[in-house]
């Protein structure tokens, strides 16, 4: 049931290009917030969970939080993450990325999602409603083929 839930926000580091930013899109939705990094004042988080590449599997005992999530590249992300390290993290195991990148550094985790993939898995595995979440993704058909099965409810 749409509302029934905190707003998701979103935390975009000023250094991610925004041509590849894949959630720039949800800019004007109920239920997403989009701040940019660092974060002056931020309110407490009570009730949110932080999606990441580490920590426990989002579950349904998490349907009621709201979802924070880190956007930028992984170069950055473990800076971001510290400065959020209060809000517990939930990883989204399972699930495969369509998003063609490739880490200089070889900072991109095996489990890695793209953004815009992470919040849909996450909206997904929630029971949250994801109409609209990939209208703007170039790699949306590739990434819903990909996690078919994550995807089919089971028999």
């Amino acid at each position: 049931m749409e509302g029934a839930y905190l707003p998701t926000i979103i935390v975009r580091h000023p250094r991610e290009n925004p041509r590849k930013c894949s959630v720039l899109p949800l800019r004007g939705r109920a239920d997403v917030l989009l701040w940019t990094y660092p974060v002056r004042e931020s309110p407490p988080l009570d009730g949110y969970v932080r999606l990441s590449a580490e920590g426990p599997p989002l579950s349904p005992a998490d349907a009621a939080k709201g979802l924070l999530l880190l956007d930028g590249s992984w170069r950055w992300a473990a800076a971001m993450a510290r400065a959020f390290c209060d809000v517990p993290a939930r990883s989204l195991h399972g699930w495969r990325t369509a998003y063609p990148r490739v880490s200089k550094r070889g900072t991109d985790p095996a489990n890695g999602l793209a953004s815009i993939e992470a919040l849909f898995a996450a909206y997904h595995l929630l029971g949250r409603p994801t109409t609209g979440l990939l209208d703007h993704y170039y790699w949306a058909e590739a990434f819903l083929q990909a996690n078919a099965a994550a995807l089919t409810p089971p028999s």
